[in-house]
């Protein structure tokens, strides 16, 4: 890969500093450019207190980097002609019929744009009690909307909760299955999982979160708990590695291919799902529609806010954030792709992997 290697090996310095340092517990990322792929580089310690190391095998919680692959295998059943994005989410799912939410569409769940919260009230008393997907969509059906759908954008985890039984509906089949069949399995992601059963837990190397204060004290149903590894929910329950999230980013960048050549999804979801769509809706606010864009699943680099992909990429790069400090980021400009999974969770500063981001696009 024609890199600048002065300026790679300072990004590489830096991520070791990072660790060295204790900002970031662990730290694993893979850069890619023109289908060819770096090696993925492992600094710091995957379980918080040792001096055990991450290795290409250990699974990171990637938190809400599992939208995007939620919001892909949703595109498979649309242009499968299955569901329409337009399609109001009451006709899949009956109970979702009270008035305030009977015009909200799949296209609203997709764009966040459905007026639903981002968090139930009662999370983590769900969380506490071990609740499944089961108890935070009927929760969902029950709570109150933040805004009238359609007429404004606020990130909403709680539409991706009605993503799951939707495909469920829809295929026939769990939604874990369904994304395991239809999309992990083509593109060779045989290390990503959305719920690992009771067997595999004990087997599988994980990386362990620094919890943020609110969850320390829930030992049985934190970030790290067996619950939230096993619960696999389709807002943020995925496990994966550098190197599977790279594969899934290349599929996006040779617009809907495989590395054996199959189109499994068109290149006309793929250009849809990953331009903004809030242009799509008159009466959200001009300035959000232009300087904070969704796609279908994907954001759009957010250059004015903390939470810019990098400093040094334009308003077109579209990727995603995880709470438990994980990005990725794909340039379609470039040919190139980032994925950095780190053990820090976010918080109201700008993260770490910002800056680990900007001295990563230096390079190409």
């Amino acid at each position: 890969m024609d890199l600048n290697i002065c300026q790679w090996d300072r990004a590489v310095e830096l991520a070791r500093q990072l660790c060295d340092l204790g900002q970031v517990p662990a730290i694993s990322f893979q850069l890619q450019r023109h289908g060819l792929v770096t090696p993925a580089m492992h600094f710091g310690t995957s379980k918080l207190h040792t001096d055990e190391r991450p290795t290409d095998d250990t699974l990171f919680l990637i938190a809400s980097l599992t939208k995007p692959m939620v919001a892909m295998a949703v595109m498979l059943l649309v242009e499968r002609g299955e569901l329409a994005l337009n399609q109001r989410v009451a006709t899949i799912l009956p109970e979702f019929n009270e008035p305030s939410k009977r015009s909200i569409t799949i296209r609203n769940l997709l764009t966040h744009t459905s007026g639903l919260p981002d968090m139930l009230p009662n999370n983590q008393e769900l969380r506490e009690q071990h609740a499944s997907l089961n108890d935070f969509v009927n929760e969902t059906i029950q709570t109150d909307l933040v805004f009238t759908p359609g007429r404004g954008a606020q990130y909403q985890s709680m539409g991706y909760a009605l993503l799951g039984p939707i495909i469920e509906s829809v295929s026939g089949r769990a939604y874990q299955q369904f994304l395991r069949e239809e999309l992990f399995e083509p593109l060779d992601m045989h290390n990503t999982w959305l719920g690992l059963t009771a067997e595999l837990l004990p087997m599988k190397h994980m990386a362990e979160v620094r919890v943020p204060t609110v969850q320390q004290a829930g030992t049985d149903w934190n970030w790290n708990s067996d619950y939230w590894k096993q619960l696999g929910a389709p807002w943020g329950g995925g496990l994966s590695t550098a190197a599977d999230l790279s594969k899934f980013c290349r599929w996006m960048l040779t617009q809907g291919k495989t590395q054996a050549g199959e189109q499994l999804l068109s290149a006309a979801s793929v250009r849809i799902s990953t331009t903004n769509r809030l242009h799509d809706y008159p009466l959200i606010a001009e300035v959000d529609r232009r300087t904070r864009g969704w796609g279908f699943g994907w954001r759009m680099n957010w250059l004015e806010h903390r939470g810019a992909f990098s400093d040094l990429l334009g308003p077109e790069v579209y990727g995603h954030w995880g709470a438990t400090g994980t990005l990725f980021w794909i340039d379609p400009s470039t040919n190139s792709a980032l994925v950095i999974l780190s053990t820090e969770p976010m918080d109201r500063e700008i993260s770490p992997l910002v800056m680990l981001s900007n001295a990563i696009t230096a390079a190409l």
